[in-house]
C-alpha cells in the first residue's frame, strides 16, 4: 500500500478548484488539446510537477480506461491536494461541460435542435492546433531522450496513421522500450483490460439501467471521442434502442463543441432519456470509474518509475502517447486550417504562445471571438 500523500500546500484546494473550473469552462478541442492546456498550466506556469512526471501521468492515463483528460485532471488534483484534491479537480473539470450539455439538451428537447456555433468553433480550432503542437514539442524534450525512443515514437505515429488500435500501439511501444532491459529471468508486463457483459435492454429506461449502461462504457473506454461514438452506437442504438442514429450524432456533436471532456455527451443523452435526473445519473456513471481507476493506479506510478524494466515500459508508452498526440494534431490541423482566416488565426496564436507566452485560455477565447467576427 502506498504511503499517505503529504499535506497539500496552503490554499491548494482553492487553487485546484479555480484552475479546473476555468479549464472545464474553456478547454475546447478534445483530449489532445486538453493535455496541452493542462501541461501549459501546471508545468510551464505553475510548476506543480516536472515534464517528466507529467509524461508519466500521461502514459498512465492512456493505459487505463476512461476519459483521458479527465483522468489527467484527477491525477493532477491528487498530486497537488491529496485525496480531496483528487475529487475536487475531477468534479470541477467535469461540471461546467455537463451543465452546458444539460442546457443544450433542454433546448434540444424544447426546440428540436441545437444552437449553431460554427463561427466560434471555426476560430477556436486553429488556436487549439497551435497549443497542441507547442505541447508536443515541449514534452518531446523529456520523452524522447534516446534514439530508440525516437524510433519508437516514429513507428507509433506511423501505426496510428495506418489505423491500428491505440491501446495496441501503446502496449507494443512499452514492450519495445523495456525489452532490452529484460534478461532471461525478467518478467513480462501484463495489461488487463476490463470487460463487461452487456445487459438485456429493459422495457423502459430506468435510472439504474441508465447508470449501469454508462458505467460500463466508462469502464472499458479507451481512445478518442470517435471510439466513444462506437461504444454509444453499439450499446444505446443497436442493442438497447434507447436512441436513434440522428439523436446520437447530435449528442456527440454537443460533446465536441462544448468545452471540457467530450464524454459530457453522457449528460446530453441522459437528459434526453430521463430529464435532469437522467442527466445526473448518466454523468455519474460515465465519470465515476475514472475516479476509481486513478485512485488505484496513481500511487503505483512512482513505483513503476523506480523499477528499471517497468520504468522502461513507461518510457515507451510515453513516447507512443506523444506520437498519438502529434497524429491527432495533424489530423485536426487538416480540418481546422482551411483558408486565409484560419491561417492568420493560427499564425497569430503561434506568435502569442511562443513569443509573448500568452495564457492558452486567452488564445482559445480570442480565437473564438475572431472566428465569430470573421466568418
Amino acid at each position: 500500500m502506498a504511503a499517505p500523500a503529504p499535506a497539500p500546500p496552503r490554499g491548494a484546494l482553492r487553487e485546484i478548484a479555480l484552475l479546473f473550473l476555468r479549464l472545464g469552462a474553456t478547454a475546447f478541442g478534445g483530449p489532445a488539446a486538453h493535455m496541452a492546456l493542462l501541461e501549459d498550466e501546471v508545468v510551464r506556469r505553475r510548476g506543480w510537477l516536472t515534464r517528466e512526471r507529467f509524461l508519466d501521468l500521461l502514459g498512465a492515463t492512456n493505459l487505463i480506461p476512461g476519459p483521458n483528460s479527465t483522468e489527467m485532471a484527477i491525477h493532477l488534483g491528487y498530486l497537488r491536494g491529496g485525496p480531496l484534491g483528487l475529487v475536487l479537480a475531477g468534479v470541477c473539470f467535469i461540471v461546467p461541460a455537463s451543465l452546458l450539455s444539460a442546457a443544450l439538451a433542454w433546448a434540444y428537447v424544447r426546440f428540436g435542435g441545437v444552437p449553431r456555433v460554427e463561427g466560434v468553433l471555426y476560430g477556436i480550432k486553429p488556436a487549439i492546433i497551435v497549443i497542441v503542437v507547442q505541447a508536443v514539442v515541449s514534452l518531446s524534450r523529456a520523452a524522447l531522450r534516446t534514439r530508440w525512443l525516437v524510433v519508437i515514437a516514429v513507428a507509433s505515429a506511423a501505426a496510428a496513421l495506418l489505423g491500428l488500435n491505440e491501446l495496441l500501439v501503446l502496449g507494443v511501444a512499452g514492450a519495445a522500450a523495456c525489452a532490452p532491459r529484460l534478461g532471461r529471468g525478467g518478467r513480462g508486463v501484463l495489461l488487463a483490460v476490463p470487460a463487461a457483459a452487456a445487459a438485456a435492454a429493459p422495457a423502459a429506461v430506468g435510472l439504474w439501467p441508465l447508470f449501469l449502461a454508462f458505467a460500463k462504457i466508462g469502464s472499458v473506454l479507451f481512445g478518442s471521442g470517435y471510439v466513444l461514438l462506437a461504444f454509444l452506437r453499439a450499446d444505446l442504438v443497436a442493442q438497447r434502442h434507447w436512441l436513434t442514429e440522428a439523436q446520437l450524432l447530435d449528442a456527440v456533436a454537443v460533446g465536441q463543441f462544448t468545452p471540457g471532456p467530450v464524454s459530457s455527451t453522457a449528460t446530453f443523452i441522459g437528459y434526453l432519456l430521463r430529464g435532469p435526473a437522467g442527466a445526473a445519473v448518466a454523468t455519474l456513471g460515465m465519470f465515476a470509474p475514472a475516479f476509481v481507476f486513478v485512485a488505484l493506479s496513481g500511487p503505483l506510478v512512482p513505483r513503476i518509475r523506480r523499477s528499471p524494466a517497468a520504468g522502461a515500459f513507461l518510457d515507451g508508452v510515453n513516447a507512443a502517447s506523444l506520437a498519438l498526440m502529434a497524429v491527432v494534431a495533424a489530423q485536426l490541423g487538416r480540418a481546422a486550417i482551411v483558408d486565409w482566416v484560419t491561417v492568420a488565426i493560427a499564425a497569430a496564436s503561434a506568435v502569442a504562445v511562443l513569443r509573448l507566452r500568452v495564457n492558452s485560455v486567452w488564445l482559445v477565447l480570442g480565437g473564438g471571438v475572431a472566428g465569430a467576427l470573421l466568418r
